[in-house]
């Protein structure tokens, strides 16, 4: 079912229009090095600590998604656009498993009692995975959804893939990041998403509807996570979630 819908994409762009995408896949794979370098890419140089294997997987697969668009992006500026559409169609499974072990991640870590920020409790801090694996599986639907139309379905893919930077911004290693907390996190990750947009509103002269629509769904799912973060309701349901 899925090949004869995906296959059916059209992704002709300018060259310059798909520059911004190369980039910004260039961009995530380095933050997500740099971000995780010390606990997982170079953990044997940093000495971090052992890694469960539940984590390994999580790592391969995270590496495995920011990889795929990165090597789908250069598929189409190569004009191997068949292909992409092809390999295309092995990334609705691999946003499956991403959504999958990020949850399981996530719940592991906090009915562990783990958390990247001893001032935030583990129940408290699992809002944030939880919260950037619904903007994913949200953004990444209406890129699925928007297929056939290939300036939406590019723009969602490239603002799902960009909204999961937030874990690796908070790992790098700057005071500024650590003292700011969560909503330093979500700045640094939308200050690169709103790179791509202006990059992509000067080329169209226009802000495309897809980049409107997308960005607001990864603002009011970063507010919303600070709004209901500790909340009673929160705390029931994060309970209720490592059960």
């Amino acid at each position: 079912m899925a090949s004869s819908t995906l296959l059916d994409v059209p992704l002709g762009r300018p060259a310059a229009e798909r520059s911004v995408y190369s980039w910004a896949a260039v961009v995530a794979l380095l933050v997500i090095f740099a971000g995780f370098a010390p606990t997982y890419f170079l953990k044997g140089v940093f000495g971090g600590p052992e890694l469960t294997t539940l984590k390994h997987v999580h790592g391969v697969v995270m590496t495995a998604w920011f990889t795929f668009f990165l090597v789908q992006v250069l598929l189409v500026a190569s004009g191997n656009v068949r292909t992409h559409r092809k390999v295309g169609i092995a990334g609705v499974a691999l946003a499956m498993l991403v959504l999958a072990m990020g949850m399981q991640v996530g719940i592991a870590s906090a009915r562990a009692g783990v958390t990247p920020l001893p001032s935030i409790p583990p129940l408290v801090f699992l809002v944030m995975p939880v919260g950037e694996l619904v903007i994913f599986a949200i953004l990444f639907s209406a890129a699925i959804v928007m297929r056939k139309r290939g300036p939406y379905h590019k723009r969602f893919m490239l603002l799902a893939t960009l909204a999961m930077l937030t874990p690796a911004m908070a790992r790098l290693p700057f005071d500024f990041i650590r003292v700011g907390g969560p909503p330093a996190f979500f700045a640094l990750t939308d200050l690169v998403i709103l790179g791509c947009i202006a990059f992509d509103t000067v080329k169209n002269r226009r802000v495309h509807p897809a980049f409107i629509a997308g960005f607001v769904v990864v603002v009011v799912g970063q507010l919303g996570r600070l709004a209901v973060a500790g909340t009673p309701q929160w705390m029931a349901f994060a309970r209720w979630l490592v059960s």
